[in-house]
């Protein structure tokens, strides 16, 4: 008979999650079955029955009849909303001052305290500048596009903010835990040289405000984790996000995966750049009814990262056969990265057809190897790019970068790269004009042409969180289910892929040539 119960439930919740779309829930209620409980005793030894409480006892219910409260919230809470940060959706670009890569201004805390995060669809980890050894300089006088300084972020100040210790569900447990109660530390190596960032992990509340064609405006305040990123190096130190990023990925620590998981949005989120590098980032965003879509590709089985395949590859008219290729999508990379057969292929097809109307040269002070002279853009007949998903779906864009020049002659330049993986690299500058949906949910990726206009959040009335209940939290100690493979390793570094396998999870091409980010529509 409990076994029937189980299958009743399952069954329940199976059909409530397939009749609503944006749901996500973070456990099932069935993860004190003697099945999880083998499963969790496999990976981490012996449980507490404080953790699992005895099948049909008070505590056995109580917490069976808190996690049918949380589903119930977690169905209607997110239905036709989305969220953006609290101080507005826009996304800002500074070029080469802030490293070519794209910012939104976040809060943090109680009382908040506001970071200008880099944008990155490629990493997990949401980190900011933080009780400081080594970090950037935060003067905004020390840079030339800032208006106000950037800000440090100390969470003895903060009374909603707590240490994640190693025993807790997002901490994976390493070696460098000598105890359960020590606290969680971090430090995530990118891709690019000598660039990381390390410290403690600490669960906080992001402001946020919501978003709906049916409700007023809104205040929400949501539980996250972040990094308290004591000690930067490299590109970090360097220009490349001084006041943190926010990383975007698949992974149970991004912030995208906490909102969805509380029940406060649909488990999607969406970019969108505009031609000038602003545009905007929203929450649970399902995006347009006419947008073209292509599934995401898992590695080794597991949806680690944000993966496509391209089946074709056409310049102007031209869709060149053995041009298909799997190519992460990442707001992380300034540029589109092809591997290297295919990249001769579209450069050489490029540069047969330009040629005719302009002159190639060499230009050593920029990184692109196919620039041209011409008297004008019009007469140069620059072919468009288009990349062929499955299904026929496929999405167009101009590659190339025009020079200021000023001589009466124009210069530009192919922005695509050669890469020695056997994969590619979808960049933002193949992004730009486009309405980026991460449909994390049903595991894809949608595209709409857009103008990606902010929504101005001083437009609104927000009222203030309601008083009913504190804000949804992360699953905490007591919720503790079986670890995952994308929770944060302790002090782990993260590894960079070979070039046969690339490791989505830990591989974010951040600062790889050109960092640069995404954004919303």
């Amino acid at each position: 008979m409990a076994n029937c119960v189980v299958v009743l439930l399952l069954m329940a919740c199976f059909l409530a999650d397939s009749s609503v779309a944006h749901t996500f829930s973070s456990k099932l209620i069935h993860r004190f079955s003697e099945e999880a409980k083998a499963l969790w005793e496999s990976r981490s030894g012996n449980v507490s029955r404080k953790f699992w409480p005895r099948r049909d006892s008070l505590k056995y219910f109580e917490l069976l009849m808190d996690n049918d409260l949380k589903r119930r919230r977690l169905k209607i809470g997110s239905k036709d909303e989305m969220l953006l940060p609290s101080e507005g959706s826009e996304v800002l670009f500074f070029g080469n001052e802030f490293d070519w890569l794209h910012y939104t201004w976040i809060d943090i805390g109680t009382p908040s305290v506001s970071f200008l995060v880099a944008l990155d669809v490629g990493s997990d980890l949401l980190w900011v500048p933080c009780d400081c050894i080594q970090c950037a300089p935060l003067s905004a006088s020390y840079y030339s596009v800032l208006d106000r300084d950037l800000s440090e972020y100390n969470p003895a100040l903060s009374s909603t903010s707590k240490h994640l210790s190693c025993d807790h569900q997002l901490c994976a447990w390493s070696a460098t835990c000598k105890r359960p109660d020590e606290p969680c530390t971090y430090k995530r190596d990118y891709y690019s040289d000598n660039t990381s960032s390390s410290g403690f992990m600490i669960e906080d509340k992001l402001h946020l405000a919501s978003f709906s064609k049916h409700a007023k405006r809104s205040l929400v305040q949501a539980s996250v984790v972040l990094g308290c990123g004591r000690k930067q190096s490299g590109g970090y130190l360097d220009g490349a996000a001084p006041d943190g990023v926010m990383g975007l990925g698949p992974g149970n620590i991004s912030v995208p995966t906490l909102l969805a998981k509380a029940g406060l949005v649909r488990n999607t989120f969406s970019l969108c750049f505009d031609g000038n590098g602003s545009g905007r980032i929203l929450f649970g965003d399902n995006g347009s009814a006419t947008q073209q879509t292509t599934r995401f590709l898992p590695l080794f089985g597991e949806f680690d990262a944000y993966f496509v395949g391209v089946e074709s590859f056409c310049v102007g008219s031209s869709c060149l056969q053995k041009s298909g290729f799997q190519a992460l999508v990442d707001s992380g990379s300034s540029f589109t990265y092809l591997p290297a057969e295919v990249y001769r292929r579209i450069v050489f097809e490029f540069d047969k057809q330009v040629k005719l109307n302009a002159t190639r040269i060499t230009l050593q002070e920029f990184p692109w190897s196919y620039c041209y002279n011409v008297s004008s853009l019009e007469s140069a007949n620059i072919p468009s790019m288009k990349l062929v998903f499955p299904l026929n779906q496929s999405f167009i864009h101009d590659p190339v970068y025009v020079l200021p020049v000023n001589q009466g002659y124009k210069i530009f330049c192919l922005t695509l790269e050669e890469t020695d993986d056997d994969y590619g690299i979808i960049g933002q500058n193949l992004m730009v004009g486009y309405r980026m949906v991460f449909d994390r949910e049903n595991l894809k990726l949608g595209w709409s042409k857009s103008k990606c206009l902010d929504i101005n959040s001083k437009s609104y009335n927000a009222k203030p969180p309601s008083n009913d209940g504190s804000p949804i939290a992360i699953p905490s100690n007591e919720q503790k289910s079986p670890p995952n493979r994308q929770a944060i390793a302790p002090t782990a570094s993260r590894t960079t892929s070979s070039k046969s396998s690339p490791t989505a999870s830990h591989f974010s091409p951040l600062l790889l040539l050109f960092p640069v980010f995404l954004v919303v529509c």
